[in-house]
């Protein structure tokens, strides 16, 4: 049975932490609870031992069982998910402050052990500043964050702060637990594109896109999970990278070119899920432009290369049959557009989405997509961006197979 430490914290949303760890033991897995002194005031010991049939752990000093429980909670877990996590905890996260058993068992957590996160608090306590920096402190090194969502919070105030859906939670802690266990991708190298890109008019003024590059994140950290060694090129966003993923910041089309074509010769898989620009300014200015003497009336635009028809060109050099995969964000004619897209660019698969959907447009969680290849197209439910990179991945690995049969 996978192991999951669950840390409560001191927070109203205490009680909905029930709610998860039922999720977690409906999935099979074995949960142990460390509770904050704080957490207890809001759901006792009693509730959490009766649900896990094991004792609470509470305190560095207290525990009848273990004289460094901090070490064996950590060493023990498969998984640790800290929820609700209070601006408390997370401030001693991002800090490495040590002082009670739950920030000392969080520290000693090893760093292949994946951690998840889910907060919980006052609206204004969340969006303050030194909140949003100790997040982004302990995303930097590879935690998982759900996030929370806007509601009627129990101070009466409305806004962000309320503690995620309980299987929004349960689900990226059970993905967590699925990158120890299932290594279907190990000994792969996947390349993924993401984002959008920036094409200089001047130094302060660009052509651009909405992408948020969520997609290519989502997939990029689904490689991952699943064993593989990730490169991910990524145009200008504002997401940290997933743990185990080297990422390769870029800003142009030209950029994000140069690097793919670095990457791809050691690559397996290529999955261009980035939202490239097809035109760039001709002659970007070296200067900033004045409005008032410099008037443009017209940017005169050429076309920038195209990196998905590249790569399909590439894709048996070396001796090496890759696969892959572009995307083709439209707004009519799906299935149309992307078959066209297949058979011109020489790509095995294409993932279609009509991002004039509200459902499956640039900056949204979901996405609505069809799986369009020679052999046939398949159109998903509208599903989270994290199941749209399953299928995609699954996929791919059909592909892989099917290319190494080919080459023998």
């Amino acid at each position: 049975m996978p192991r999951v430490l669950l840390v409560v914290c001191g927070g109203i949303a205490a009680y909905k932490a029930v709610e998860v760890l039922r999720g977690l033991q409906r999935a099979q897995c074995d949960v142990r609870v460390l509770c904050t002194r704080d957490a207890l005031e809001f759901v006792g010991a009693a509730t959490w031992e009766g649900l896990v049939h094991h004792r609470v752990s509470t305190s560095l000093y207290e525990d009848a069982h273990s004289t460094i429980p901090h070490i064996e909670l950590a060493t023990w877990a498969e998984a640790v998910l800290v929820v609700p996590a209070t601006a408390n905890i997370l401030a001693k996260m991002a800090c490495g402050l040590v002082d009670d058993l739950a920030s000392t068992a969080l520290l000693a957590v090893p760093k292949t052990t994946p951690v998840v996160v889910a907060p919980a608090m006052n609206t204004h306590m969340w969006l303050a500043d030194a909140t949003q920096r100790n997040v982004a402190t302990i995303a930097s090194r590879g935690v998982e964050f759900v996030l929370p969502v806007e509601g009627h919070l129990a101070c009466n105030e409305v806004g962000t702060g309320k503690l995620a859906p309980v299987e929004s939670i349960v689900e990226c802690t059970l993905r967590a637990l699925k990158g120890r266990t299932c290594q279907s991708l190990s000994g792969r190298h996947v390349l993924v594109t993401a984002g959008p890109t920036h094409e200089a008019i001047d130094p302060v003024r660009y052509l651009a896109n909405a992408s948020s590059g969520k997609m290519g994140y989502a997939i990029a950290r689904e490689a991952a999970l699943r064993g593989a060694r990730v490169t991910l090129v990524s145009g200008p966003v504002s997401l940290s990278e997933p743990r185990g993923v080297q990422r390769v910041s870029v800003v142009s089309a030209s950029q994000m070119r140069d690097a793919v074509m670095e990457a791809f010769p050691q690559c397996d898989v290529a999955i261009c899920a980035a939202a490239v620009a097809d035109y760039t300014p001709a002659n970007p200015a070296d200067h900033k432009l004045k409005k008032a003497s410099e008037h443009m009336d017209c940017i005169r635009l050429v076309e920038t290369t195209d990196i998905l028809a590249a790569l399909g060109a590439a894709k048996e050099e070396g001796g090496r049959r890759r696969v892959v995969v572009g995307f083709a964000a439209e707004t009519n004619d799906l299935v149309v557009h992307a078959q066209d897209k297949l058979a011109r660019k020489g790509c095995d698969l294409v993932v279609a989405n009509d991002v004039s959907r509200q459902d499956s447009g640039f900056g949204t969680d979901t996405n609505r997509v069809t799986l369009v290849a020679p052999n046939g197209v398949d159109e998903l439910p509208t599903l989270s961006k994290d199941e749209v990179a399953e299928r995609i991945l699954d996929r791919v690995e059909e592909l892989l197979a099917k290319a190494e049969g080919g080459m023998r």
